[in-house]
């Protein structure tokens, strides 16, 4: 607020000059006396301090005003021009030439859009004469011409989400109640670590934040930013913190991984994703890494052969002794106490074999009947011989382990088996098992009663005869040698 024009601050400097004249109304002919002497008299400026005087004419206008009101302090206030907020001095051509300028360019600066501006009424003769730089800068701030960041891709989506974002409000929000709302998402660091085979590669940090209390969940350096990343920091957080209720992150490749999302939806964690290029809505995630950065980062920038184990112990340390326990400006208290004494809604966390089969895809493939497998990321599996029948099986794995793939119920989502790779090394042994159907018993096998038709011949046969109509076939004569 500028302080200059706050009428209050003026209002009461000029009523406690003409508030004694009110108290004790001067005598006939006093008047003129009386405002010759405060008219002599120095103020204090209601803003910079400084000495300063009023007219005659001045203070004489503000008795006036106050002797007959009601409220003297109110019409002593200053009054608002009546073409304040316009642009007095920018003619409506270089409005328009201004505003479509902007339009076309909104990552420039004032200056920048201003010094265009000269050059435009060099070329335009009909755009008059420039005011001053500031009046350009005024206009632009009050019709909401801020600089704004240029994306880095031109794309229908991000264009999209700059309308979007034109258009409609931003405002803070936070979740009621403890593992309410849950934050992931990814951070390239901004130092280089040392790999074991001699490489400087740049870490990539995978942050989990409860909304309501700004606890970190799980805190972790990783050299990729994959699915399988995803869910080994997620899983980690689950077991140190609970099961949330939501949990929000952008539409990164591995936030949209099929194994995340039906490891979210087994464990009855609602998966809410931000818009389209609008990183301000996971805007808790973006203060966090700047807080990293600026405290935790900045003290490792001398630090030599910094190793990827070096730097999550520190991070750990960091996260569980200074960050948890120090206060936080947003809420006003550190975040681990807030996570404590915050009412919680969150739940049990599954044991690790759970949350291992929780994450996983569901497929469909189809059964190869010369010998029982399918093909699965390019390895073969072995269906038991009970579920032989199964035309196309339904498996569940995840594309980073094939240690673990189920045979799974299509109705139920039962898990009826496990799979195991096609081992030809073994099978070249020989060494077959019987076949078992699908109740586990071995099949019954009866043998074939020489010279009996089947019974659909024989009704056929039965059928014709009671017709009487002699076969429709002429015998061929058997050949003289055999008669």
């Amino acid at each position: 607020m500028n302080h200059d024009h706050d009428p209050d601050r003026w209002a009461r400097l000029r009523f406690s000059i003409i508030g004694p004249l009110l108290a004790a109304p001067p005598e006939q002919g006093e008047l003129c006396k009386r405002l010759q002497t405060l008219a002599g008299s120095r103020w204090k400026h209601p803003v910079n301090g400084t000495m300063i005087r009023f007219s005659y004419a001045t203070l004489e206008r503000w008795y006036y005003l106050a002797k007959g009101a009601r409220d003297p302090v109110v019409v002593l206030r200053r009054r608002r021009r009546n073409d304040a907020g316009r642009a007095r001095r920018l003619s409506a051509a270089l409005i328009q030439a201004l505003s479509a300028q902007y339009q076309q360019h909104p990552g420039w600066t004032a200056q920048l859009h201003y010094d265009n501006l000269l050059a435009l009424a060099q070329e335009d003769a009909d755009l008059g004469e420039i005011p001053a730089y500031g009046t350009v800068r005024r206009y632009l701030k009050t019709r909401g011409y801020h600089r704004k960041r240029l994306p880095r891709r031109d794309t229908p989506g991000t264009r999209q989400a700059e309308r979007r974002l034109a258009q409609l409000e931003v405002r803070s929000y936070e979740a009621e109640y403890t593992h309410g709302l849950w934050h992931a998402d990814f951070h390239h660091g901004s130092r280089r670590v040392l790999t074991a085979n001699g490489r400087w590669v740049t870490p990539v940090l995978l942050g989990i934040i409860d909304d309501h209390s700004r606890l970190v969940c799980h805190l972790q350096w990783y050299l990729d930013e994959t699915a399988e990343t995803l869910v080994h920091g997620l899983c980690q957080a689950l077991q140190k913190r609970g099961l949330p209720r939501a949990l929000m992150t952008d539409n990164g490749a591995a936030m949209q991984a099929e194994e995340f999302r039906a490891g979210l939806h087994t464990l009855g964690i609602l998966h809410e994703t931000t818009l389209p290029y609008s990183p301000y809505q996971n805007a808790k995630q973006e203060t966090f890494w700047a807080t990293l950065e600026g405290r935790l980062m900045a003290m490792l920038e001398n630090v030599a052969d910094l190793t990827l184990d070096r730097l999550n112990e520190i991070t750990q340390v960091w996260v569980e002794q200074s960050y948890h326990q120090t206060r936080h400006a947003e809420i006003g208290m550190p975040p681990l106490q807030r996570y404590l004494e915050a009412a919680d809604v969150g739940r049990a966390c599954p044991d690790s074999a759970s949350l291992q089969r929780a994450f996983r895809c569901t497929v469909t493939r189809r059964q190869r009947r010369s010998d029982g497998t399918l093909s699965l990321a390019g390895k073969r599996f072995e269906l038991p011989s009970r579920y032989r029948h199964l035309e196309r099986p339904q498996v569940r794995y995840a594309r980073w382990d094939l240690r673990s793939v189920d045979l799974i119920d299509p109705h139920t989502q039962a898990v009826l088996c496990s799979l195991y790779p096609l081992d030809k090394t073994a099978n070249a042994s020989g060494q077959r098992r019987a076949l078992e159907t699908a109740d586990g018993e071995p099949p019954a096998v009866s043998s074939p009663t020489g010279g009996e038709l089947p019974p659909l011949l024989r009704k056929l046969l039965a059928d014709y005869a009671a017709t009487g109509r002699p076969p429709a076939y002429l015998p061929k004569p058997p050949p003289e040698s055999d008669i």
